[in-house]
Order: C-alpha cells, then structure tokens, then sequence
C-alpha cells in the first residue's frame, strides 16, 4: 500500500500466467495454486490460456496475482529481463530450452539447458532467499520426481 507505507503479506499464492494472444500479452490468474495438485494446476494453465487466447475472461481474471511466471521459450525467446507485474512481488521468465556445451566432471558434453530469469521486489525479498528459490526451481526440473516427494 503505497499510499500508507505498508507492505501487505497475502495469505494466498495466486500464479498469473503470461499468455501471448492475437491482441497482446494478457497475464491471467490462476488462484490458489498452493492448493492444487500438479494434475490440476496442468488443468488449470491449459483452460486459463484458451481463456486468455479466446478473450473470454473479465477483468477480474487478471486481478490479483502474487506471482507471475512468463515462457519467453514459447515464442522463441532464450533471454530477457522480466518486469515485476505490480503489485505482485515476483516474475519467473522460462527460455528458449537448447543444447549446449557444459563441463560435467573435466568433460564438455551437450546438455540441454533452460534459462531461467526470476525478477523480484527487494523491498519483500532478499537475493539469498530469491536465488534458493530458483535453486529448488531447478532441482525440481532436474529431477522431476523430487515434486511427489515434496508433496
């Protein structure tokens, strides 16, 4: 609340979801991920999208978002810097997944890589906890099964 100098801590994760459209990009919210298994997030990102891509969503639709996530990938973008979506306090921008050459043990090796860009509101969060974050994020795609043991 800028007007009284406060920061308001939600009580829930509501994920907005950058969707590229024939008229622009839209950021529509998917509410309560937290509560959600991954099944039904996967359900809820795939029905939000067509949403977005056929304008049928209403205002509040893209009313609040604690979180947005961006594939830059989708279109063919490798890297960029994202841009908080206020008054949200972080964005996650995915890239353009390519093979490249990594060093594994003295050894180059073609590895499929994905950039990740992750923008966030130091006024609320601190680049220690911001690069743990992203470090869980990458663990989990890295190994995948790690999610049903998180659960």
């Amino acid at each position: 609340d800028m007007e009284n100098g406060q920061l308001i801590y939600k009580d829930y994760v509501n994920v907005g979801l950058a969707v590229d459209t024939p008229r622009g990009l839209v950021v529509p919210v998917l509410r309560d991920v937290d509560e959600m298994s991954i099944p039904q997030v996967a359900k809820a990102i795939v029905s939000t999208a067509e949403k977005a891509k056929d304008a049928s969503y209403s205002v509040e639709d893209l009313r609040g978002g604690t979180f947005t996530i961006s594939n830059l990938g989708a279109v063919g973008g490798s890297y960029s810097t994202p841009i908080i979506n206020y008054p949200e306090v972080a964005i996650l921008l995915v890239g353009r997944s390519r093979k490249l050459p990594m060093v594994r043990d003295d050894v180059i090796e073609p590895r499929m890589m994905m950039p990740l860009s992750l923008s966030y509101d130091h006024r609320v969060i601190d680049g220690a906890m911001a690069a743990r974050f992203l470090n869980e994020i990458i663990g989990y795609l890295e190994s995948p099964g790690r999610l049903l043991l998180a659960m």
